[in-house]
């Protein structure tokens, strides 16, 4: 709750300065839903044979146009990561398919700047914040069960990381929009005080999602 407190603090301060910042009266501010698919993993040291974790996003976002092509968009949104640890089969042959997930749930809070290329098509980059809600392992990723919560006192997993994000996106003259991005952690995963604290490991997540523009 503390965690999810601070992000709302951070987008509002966020929209307010923005939104007082609005040099373009011929676009109005927007706010929207937006929600999609995640296909996350961590990167560094040795973790080549992690699988990524399949999960979701689903947030807020909203748009504040500073100039007719140029807009700061705030979002807060929950975010599925981790990862999948592969399970082989008896033989070291193929992968069972009956991977152990490594779950590692945020609330992440992008501020990104966004350019219209041409109407509706923009890119957009920006740094991102995320906030550690949960953390467990999910041995059994195909059924009901299998989970183990991992409290904070036996988590190694630190509860705050940064982020740079970036990618395009389409939005519709009827407010719906659609988008892709990729997001790199700048933040090592682990604690500095943990016995994984020399361990190179960054989240990356790859994102697709629609929204709806209010």
């Amino acid at each position: 709750m503390k965690n999810l407190c601070m992000a709302v603090v951070i987008t509002a301060s966020s929209l307010f300065s923005v939104t007082a910042q609005n040099t373009n009266p011929t676009r109005d501010v927007q706010f929207g839903v937006k929600g999609g698919v995640n296909f996350s993993t961590i990167t560094g040291d040795n973790f080549d044979d992690l699988d990524s974790r399949t999960s979701f996003n689903a947030g807020l976002v909203a748009e504040i146009p500073i100039t007719e092509r140029f807009s700061i968009q705030p979002e807060v949104f929950y975010s599925g990561q981790g990862f999948d640890i592969k399970e082989i089969d008896q033989d070291n042959v193929f992968d069972t398919d009956q991977n152990i997930e490594y779950q590692l749930d945020y609330i992440q809070v992008p501020i990104l700047a966004k350019f219209y290329l041409v109407e509706g098509l923009s890119i957009e980059a920006g740094p991102q914040f995320g906030f550690k809600i949960n953390e467990e392992i999910d041995s059994q990723p195909n059924s009901d069960g299998g989970d183990t919560d991992i409290s904070n006192e036996n988590s190694s997993v630190k509860d705050f990381e940064t982020s740079i994000t970036g990618g395009l996106s389409y939005k519709f003259t009827n407010g719906f929009f659609i988008s892709g991005r990729y997001t790199y952690g700048l933040t090592n995963l682990f604690d500095d005080d943990s016995i994984l604290k020399n361990v190179d490991a960054k989240n990356a997540v790859a994102q697709v999602g629609l929204g709806f523009m209010f």
